[in-house]
């Protein structure tokens, strides 16, 4: 299905989506979707940028039926993978400075179990890939052409991946090769999601094909566990988005869950990491598109967003509705 029919799907089934201040949300609606310690709660359910797709709607309407979370989180995840004109996740995304898209992935379930690819090609649903190396392999990260051959053999289709779009965009790049692309969402909107069930168990998924024009053979942190994302049910879960380096070599979504296993909101916990990584990484602070964010939702249904600029989006679903919210930011845009 292309976007509009996508877009045409979540007018039918009711849902609303509504851009607030991000002032909004740390109030008595937020704390509502976790407060209750009763058996059953309304899932909640999170995800960096804004979509404009039914993504998060439809992880709430699986889990609201009492579907599983992996099965929320990766069909939600395949929607943005299967769109063309989102240029930085699946089928639309840019290709690396020879051409080749490659794609990474990762999901990570309520029980500490985790799987992962990583620089694969030719898979228009690298989500479902790392799900299948999570469930049949004693693996947690496979990459390249082993992670495609492991596709193939699991009953994946090979396919051409690069639209048209990407192509004309990598033939213009060609004439200047000059490697600088912007690191705002046109260019790297990492799909990040995190989502709780109606018992309060939590699960996580991050799809990405990565920064355009990168070296071939770069992987980012969207595939690895700790970075990309990290999930534990004890305590929370958490995702990035931005540049990939600069949250490896904090260990960015593996800081934000262990901040909130001290004691602190996601909110707080975001925040220590956007800072962690500009105190460990100055070079950072002074780099005008440099984009670096976290989500991140604890054990009560609270979430918590927070970048180093302004301009981060992400989207809540909760009480069935999803709201696309700005995300606090750390530097001084004065």
């Amino acid at each position: 299905m292309d976007r509009r029919k996508f877009i045409q799907v979540a007018a039918v089934a009711g849902s609303s989506i509504a851009v607030l201040d991000h002032s909004q949300l740390f109030g008595e609606e937020n704390r509502r979707g976790g407060l209750s310690q009763s058996a059953d709660r309304n899932p909640v359910v999170v995800s960096t940028w804004d979509f404009k797709l039914p993504v998060n709607e439809t992880a709430y309407r699986i889990l609201s039926s009492g579907g599983s979370l992996l099965d929320a989180v990766e069909q939600s995840i395949m929607l943005v993978e299967a769109d063309p004109t989102i240029t930085s996740v699946g089928r639309g995304g840019y290709p690396d400075r020879d051409g080749r898209l490659t794609l990474d992935a990762c999901m990570m379930d309520e029980n500490g179990n985790a799987g992962g690819v990583a620089c694969i090609e030719h898979i228009m649903h690298p989500i479902s890939v790392a799900r299948q190396v999570m469930q049949k392999t004693p693996h947690v990260l496979l990459v390249g052409d082993g992670a495609l051959q492991f596709a193939v053999e699991q009953g994946f289709r090979k396919e051409d991946l690069l639209t048209p779009k990407a192509k004309e965009a990598y033939e213009a790049w060609l004439k200047t090769a000059n490697y600088q692309p912007p690191v705002d969402k046109s260019n790297h909107d990492t799909i990040g999601l995190l989502a709780m069930d109606t018992k309060g168990s939590l699960a996580g998924g991050c799809s990405t094909s990565g920064m355009a024009w990168k070296v071939h053979g770069r992987v980012g942190d969207s595939p690895l566990i700790g970075d990309g994302l990290y999930v534990d049910n004890e305590i929370g879960g958490a995702t990035s988005t931005g540049v990939g380096e600069a949250c490896i070599k904090v260990a960015g979504s593996f800081l934000v869950v262990e901040s909130m296993r001290n004691g602190k909101s996601p909110q707080e916990a975001c925040k220590i990491a956007v800072e962690r990584v500009v105190q460990k990484q100055p070079q950072y602070k002074s780099v005008k598109d440099f984009l670096i964010g976290f989500i991140a939702i604890n054990k009560l249904g609270e979430v918590g967003a927070m970048s180093y600029h302004k301009g981060l989006q992400y989207s809540l679903c909760i009480d069935g509705t999803n709201k696309v919210l700005d995300a606090d930011y750390l530097a001084d845009e004065g």
